[in-house]
């Protein structure tokens, strides 16, 4: 066996590893305080307010069931940052498209990970692999 070919088949078994080991892991963190801190630092322009599901109710429902889903470089960094900093993308993307339709809250909104919604009145969930953070979420465009 060739120099070239033992260097290919270390590669390989070192990359079926690392991705073995990469399966994403499931966290909980306050959405209420992330949301806040975004608002507090610029990110959000606080137009538009964020209830998760069983929080704030009423209102006239401009669209329902809206989703996002976006991904960040989690590689090197905790899962607090990786995740505090990718639901600040989910929300700006909520923002924008409820000040386009008018609305001035996304309401009922549920963490929404690979299509499997999970309800909760005071976190949100974010998937953090070796390399990528994700958060998807599901909400209501509402004008209250």
């Amino acid at each position: 066996m060739s120099f070239k070919n033992i260097y290919a088949v270390v590669v390989l078994s070192f990359a079926t590893i690392a991705s073995a080991q990469a399966a994403d892991k499931m966290y909980d963190f306050k959405f209420q305080e992330a949301v806040s801190r975004a608002v507090a630092d610029g990110v959000l322009d606080g137009s538009v307010n964020f209830y998760l599901a069983g929080t704030k109710s009423g209102g006239k429902v401009i669209e329902k069931g809206l989703v996002t889903n976006k991904k960040t470089n989690g590689f090197a960094k905790s899962a607090e940052s990786s995740c505090d900093h990718v639901l600040r993308s989910a929300l700006i993307q909520f923002q924008n498209t409820a000040k386009a339709n008018g609305a001035n809250a996304v309401t009922n909104l549920v963490s929404f990970y690979k299509s499997n919604e999970t309800r909760s009145s005071t976190t949100y969930q974010c998937a953090k692999g070796t390399a990528m953070a994700g958060v998807a979420l599901k909400g209501d465009l509402v004008k209250f």
